[in-house]
């Protein structure tokens, strides 16, 4: 933001330099980014008068101005055609230089020696008007120098506000402040006007049908004003803020807006319908032209204002090309008010249109401010633009602003700020702030602050208060106690050895928002009673896409795989660890920390010793694996039962270790894929974190280097395919226990030498004894077994072929 000394000294006096200024707003928490000195080069510019003008003898475009400056008469080269005889303008004389660097010499232009420059008011960075020569008032001196006959010397302070202070986006504000800080007194311009006789409420009419988004609305009405350019005064210090000049009536309800801090607007009255403002929300859908001619979509949660038969302006944001003011208007209708934070920053947002207006409304104006405004922009309406304004204002306020109370303890005061402020000084420092100060005893006072601080709500904000009026380098350091270093927790622990071990097996860690759509439930195909749509809805989301917290971390996954494929990038290896939330009966959610990975695309490179192919299951399986292993969990299961909803009921497994369920893993189901616009197959795994605790084995077991030669059996059976390998390998080693050192299937055959519903499997068990050689009769009699008993469970038959391998 930027803000003029001079406008400033003219609501507190100021005995600090520039520097010191900016030096004490910075320590009190309102950083000064730059200073900049305006219109100090323009010292060696000085006002004459034009004596006479002749058309150059040899260019047709140009003409030679004979000017008094003061001491001497000089003859300049001029381009413009603006002036006349008898104009006082700027003239800049040989040996000045510009603020845009150029240096003005003495110079012969087509054959005519020209003295020096006259100039446009853009040429001395006054304003950007550029139309011809600055026309001064005929009140002034030739050979003033010009920066004290216009007054122009200034100093500008570029100030970066915080977003709770929105108190301070205004010279007021600043002012405000200034005068906390020196405590001098803040003088606000008196404000008067003359009126007519008819009573706006015979003019006009508001009628505001959504109180909560718009709680206060004010009108003003003023007839028979002229449109024109704004005085130099005013059009000089809207530029120097940072803010186009328009036409008069704009420019007031901007410089009233930089002034106060409350955002106005100026309607064409003839052009509203039936004379009537109607605060509204818009329909969804519907289609409305802003002020930049572009064509905006609204929402049915989009506040408007609008006329007895059309929408005239998005409240808060920007008014509508159908009312705007013309050359042509002649009576204004000015809106001031207060419009909900929540709707304007909602709305701004999903429209990607920001202006000063919205900046100021979507963090908290003061509601109590609307009038003052409202009467300064009408007095300097009639002052500029003249006119007769209507007797009265129209003001909806249907539940008036009442002051909050907050309590403060000194001694809590103290202890966080590490300082030993009396209370008299507590008292002294928030009374500056303009804030009613009640001493209750020796240790509690009652406060309440003004309605322009919409920032100050409780007692930590008071503390801050008093530490900024403190000074935080009169604030004592205190070094923190050092404590005797603590091991990670348990969660950080685990987490810091997945990741990295996931890493290490070429995953990529990705965090995405823990706000989604309600509609990623659709998509997953979650049934009505699912806990994929216990959505934690947000009171205030930023987008339709961002209105509930994530029951899944799979939605997160996808939109990640889509945004890659979408440049190109197939094949991925990922994983996030985060919470979810699930709604429940209880007033908080319940929250779980889940760890989900995934993989699509190509499952491996290709290499010279092999082909690519294309991910499976068993890829996403082996994963669940090695993270089960790295954290000793054993007895662990892969059960095809009770599919979760967004998987493919016929790639899906629940893990299980010691009758706990402790996570999910399987393909994701086509409509799935299809619906969040992809192409490859996805595999995934979910780990629930809070369920692996009980099961992590904190004890490294080392196994000693075989001492004795193992012997290897292979069996292949034919069995119905709805049979999991699992169940072969659970039998395997209930039967061989201690003996059996591996059980793995090495081959699925599914073909025409057996029917349909059936597979054949092939399993290879290694026996091994860890105090004996085994002989070929004790394998033997221990393989029968274990082929009876998979007989028995499955109802398998032995494939034909060999039997017996030794390794």
């Amino acid at each position: 933001m930027r803000v003029s000394l001079n406008w400033l000294k003219e609501f507190v006096e100021i005995d600090q330099t520039p520097a010191e200024l900016a030096e004490m707003l910075t320590m009190a928490g309102l950083e000064v980014e730059g200073l900049e000195h305006k219109a100090h080069n323009l010292s060696d510019c000085k006002v004459c008068r034009i004596l006479d003008i002749k058309p150059h003898p040899r260019a047709d475009r140009l003409s030679i101005c004979q000017v008094d400056a003061g001491k001497e008469t000089v003859s300049v080269v001029c381009g413009a055609t603006n002036m006349r005889k008898g104009d006082f303008v700027p003239l800049a004389p040989p040996g000045t230089t510009l603020p845009d660097g150029m240096l003005i010499k003495e110079s012969t232009i087509r054959g005519e020696l020209s003295h020096g420059m006259l100039l446009a008011e853009d040429e001395m960075d006054l304003t950007d008007d550029h139309t011809g020569i600055m026309i001064l008032s005929d009140k002034l001196t030739p050979g003033q120098p010009l920066t004290e006959a216009m007054d122009l010397e200034d100093w500008i302070l570029e100030i970066t506000l915080t977003p709770n202070r929105i108190d301070c986006a205004s010279v007021l504000g600043i002012a405000r402040e200034i005068g906390a800080l020196t405590r001098k007194k803040v003088t606000i311009p008196e404000v008067s006007f003359e009126e007519g006789d008819r009573a706006i409420e015979d003019l006009a009419e508001v009628n505001v049908l959504d109180s909560n988004g718009c709680p206060r609305y004010t009108a003003g009405l003023i007839d028979t004003v002229t449109i024109g350019p704004s005085p130099f005064w005013m059009r000089y210090r809207l530029y120097t803020s940072g803010v186009r000049s328009i036409n008069n009536v704009v420019d007031i309800t901007n410089y009233v807006l930089m002034e106060f801090g409350q955002p106005l607007h100026a309607f064409d009255y003839h052009r509203l319908g039936e004379s009537k403002i109607v605060v509204k929300r818009a329909e969804q859908g519907q289609t409305f032209i802003t002020l930049d001619e572009q064509t905006r979509e609204l929402d049915d949660q989009t506040l408007m204002i609008c006329d007895g038969k059309r929408e005239v302006a998005i409240a808060g944001i920007m008014g509508g090309l159908n009312s705007e003011i013309t050359e042509d208007s002649t009576a204004v209708l000015i809106e001031s008010a207060y419009f909900n934070p929540t709707m304007i920053r909602r709305s701004s947002k999903k429209l990607s249109l920001s202006t000063e207006a919205s900046y100021r409304f979507e963090r908290g104006i003061d509601i109590e401010g609307t009038d003052l405004a409202l009467r300064r922009s009408l007095q300097l309406m009639q002052q500029l633009a003249g006119g007769t304004i209507a007797k009265g204002v129209i003001d909806c306020y249907p539940n008036p602003w009442s002051a909050p109370h907050i309590s403060l303890r000194s001694d809590r005061a103290n202890t966080i700020l590490g300082t030993h402020v009396a209370m008299p000084d507590m008292i002294e420092y928030l009374s500056a702030l303009q804030m009613d100060v009640k001493k209750i005893d020796h240790n509690n006072i009652e406060v309440s602050p003004p309605s322009f601080r919409v920032d100050i709500t409780r007692e930590a904000d008071l503390v801050e208060e008093i530490a900024r009026l403190t000074g935080y380098d009169n604030i004592p350091v205190t070094l923190p106690p050092i404590r005797p270093a603590e091991e990670d927790s348990t969660e950080l622990s685990l987490r810091a050895r997945l990741k990295n071990m996931l890493v290490g097996m070429g995953f990529t860690e990705i965090i995405t928002y823990s706000f989604i759509s309600p509609k990623s439930a659709d998509i997953l195909k979650a049934g009505q009673n699912s806990n994929l749509r216990s959505f934690v809805k947000l009171l205030n989301p930023l987008t339709q896409d961002q209105s509930v917290m994530r029951t899944s971390l799979i939605p997160g996954l996808l939109s990640t795989v889509r945004l890659n494929s979408l440049r190109g990038q197939n094949d991925l290896r990922i994983f996030e660890w985060g919470k979810i939330y699930i709604k429940g009966e209880e007033e908080l959610p319940h929250e779980k920390q889940v760890l989900a990975v995934l993989i699509t695309g190509m499952g491996s490179s290709q290499e010279w010793y092999q082909k690519r192919r294309e991910a499976d299951f068993f890829d996403i399986k082996g994963v669940a694996e090695n993270i089960l292993e790295e954290l000793g969990i054993e007895k662990t299961e892969f059960k095809r039962n009770n599919p979760k909803e967004g998987f493919d009921p016929n790639e899906y497994a629940r893990i299980f270790s010691s009758g706990f369920g402790i996570g999910v893993i399987g393909k994701v189901a086509k409509e799935v894929i299809e619906g969040y616009g992809l192409e490859k197959s996805a595999y995934i795994v979910e780990i629930y974190i809070e369920t692996l605790f009980p099961l992590i084995s904190r004890i490294k077991k080392f196994t000693p280097l075989a001492k004795f030669p193992s012997v290897r059996r292979d069996i292949s059976i034919i069995l119905n395919r709805s049979i999991e390998s699992a169940m072969l390998i659970n039998i395997v080693k209930e039967i061989g226990k201690d003996l059996v050192e591996s059980v793995k299937i090495f081959d699925i055959y599914q073909g025409k030498q057996i029917i349909p519903q059936e597979k054949a499997l092939a399993l290879g068990i290694n026996y091994r004894s860890k105090e004996r050689t085994l002989t070929d009769e004790e394998v033997n009699e221990i393989h029968e077994e274990v082929i009876r008993e998979i007989r028995r469970q499955t109802g398998g038959r032995l494939r034909e072929g060999p039997k017996n391998g030794n390794p």
